[in-house]
């Protein structure tokens, strides 16, 4: 084996928030538990935004509630949170784990969060320091989005991306998602983003966050693990997409990642068929077809 893959499983929250079709808290729960069955160990649960922005997710608490007995030391469920008042509705729910966000672009951001990059860094340190005041153990997890190209701005500095990737592990970020937001990218692209971020980041601290929306997210993938990077995030049925980005498709399908992780001689920890038991369950509450090609294959 050539070593242990990181998944982080962002279907329950970034895979169903672009959702038409309301999902019901019950099937939020179960496909929950069917990914920490087939193995997943961190699995992005919901989002503490205020549900009027994102009426999928409105349900924040009640899912998060009934699945709260799945985290512990070897499983996390971070939920996304975007401010302060985020972080008291995820303790008081019991979370563990939160992730926090932000962007390189200055438009995305204000698109994304009605603030500008500063504004958003500002809230990201308060909400460490909410952190700090309430005495809570928490890991905090980041995200950085449009960190090759943006869908406003076009192409991107990776020396942002690398500023922030300083911040927030100097902030107390176990982990930071480096999100490739409209999919665009190829692997140069990748290459040059982890040249610069690299500068500032040990690869140890960072993940790939890779949307398929011209089918190379996966090319993305290698391209990382070349230059060190363990981690990944991805989404089962490969859903996903982003409202403030026309054109995204969803995330790299958890099931393609994972079959091309076995298939290279990565260990994982994720049994792909008990997976696509939970994709299977998700496709059918969203009502529409998986878009990952592994998914189906094994299901044809």
């Amino acid at each position: 084996m050539k070593g242990k893959i990181n998944i982080c499983e962002v279907g329950p929250r970034d895979g169903l928030q672009n959702e038409k079709s309301t999902v019901s808290p019950e099937d939020k729960i179960r496909f929950i538990e069917l990914l920490a069955r087939a193995g997943l160990k961190e699995i992005e649960a919901t989002s503490f935004v205020r549900p009027g922005v994102i009426p999928q997710l409105s349900d924040a608490e009640e899912v998060f509630f009934a699945v709260r007995s799945l985290q512990g030391p070897e499983r996390h469920l971070p939920v996304l949170v975007p401010n302060a008042k985020g972080l008291d509705r995820a303790l008081e729910s019991g979370a563990e784990s939160i992730a926090v966000f932000t962007a390189t672009s200055e438009s995305f951001t204000k698109k994304n969060t009605n603030a500008t990059r500063e504004e958003s860094m500002q809230r990201i340190r308060d909400i460490f320091a909410a952190i700090r005041s309430s005495g809570a153990t928490v890991r905090v997890r980041g995200y950085i989005s449009t960190v090759v190209d943006c869908p406003y701005e076009g192409r991107q500095d990776p020396g942002i991306a690398a500023d922030m990737c300083q911040e927030l592990l100097d902030l107390g970020c176990f982990e930071i998602s480096l999100g490739e937001t409209i999919g665009t990218a190829v692997p140069d692209d990748i290459q040059t983003l982890l040249e610069s971020v690299l500068r500032s980041a040990p690869a140890e601290y960072l993940a790939g966050h890779f949307h398929d929306t011209r089918g190379t997210a996966l090319a993305n993938v290698y391209a990382a693990l070349q230059m060190g990077i363990l981690s990944f995030d991805a989404s089962a049925g490969g859903m996903g997409g982003c409202p403030y980005a026309a054109g995204a498709a969803g995330n790299l399908a958890t099931e393609d990642l994972v079959y091309a992780l076995h298939r290279s001689g990565y260990e994982t920890g994720v049994d792909l068929g008990l997976l696509s038991q939970a994709t299977a369950h998700i496709e059918a509450s969203v009502g529409r077809p998986s878009t990952s090609r592994v998914y189906r294959a094994l299901t044809a």
